[in-house]
Formats: C-alpha cells, structure tokens, sequence
C-alpha cells in the first residue's frame, strides 16, 4: 500500500466532498454532508500515516487505494 501524509489524505478527503469541521490541536475532524460519521484525522507535518490507520480512514471514506 502507498503511504501517503496526513496533509495528502486531507487533500483527497475535501476533493470527495468531505468538509473541515473543526481543528482540534493537530487534529483536524472531517464530516460529510449527510453521514453521521467523522473521520479525525492527525496531521503531524509531512510524517506518512501509519498503514492501519490509513486503511480505516480508506474504509470509512469509501475510497480505492488507486485514488491515492
């Protein structure tokens, strides 16, 4: 799987209609219109993801990992 930073994903997330909420510290928490889930995502600079947590975040967006 591709690794891919914090910014990159949040990047990917507000192109598939996902919209910042809020930040809390070096957290920023996404929703989208009409779901009631959040993705709450850390954003540590240019540091990658960790594989797990990417994959969570790929499963609740409902995204490929071609689109990353």
């Amino acid at each position: 799987m591709k690794s891919i930073s914090g910014k990159g994903f949040a990047k990917i997330l507000e192109s598939r209609g996902w919209n910042l909420v809020r930040v809390n510290g070096s957290h920023h928490v996404y929703m989208k219109q009409g779901n009631t889930i959040r993705i709450s995502l850390p954003i540590h600079g240019n540091e990658d993801l960790k594989i797990g947590l990417l994959r969570h975040f790929i499963k609740i967006a409902e995204i490929t990992e071609n689109d990353l």
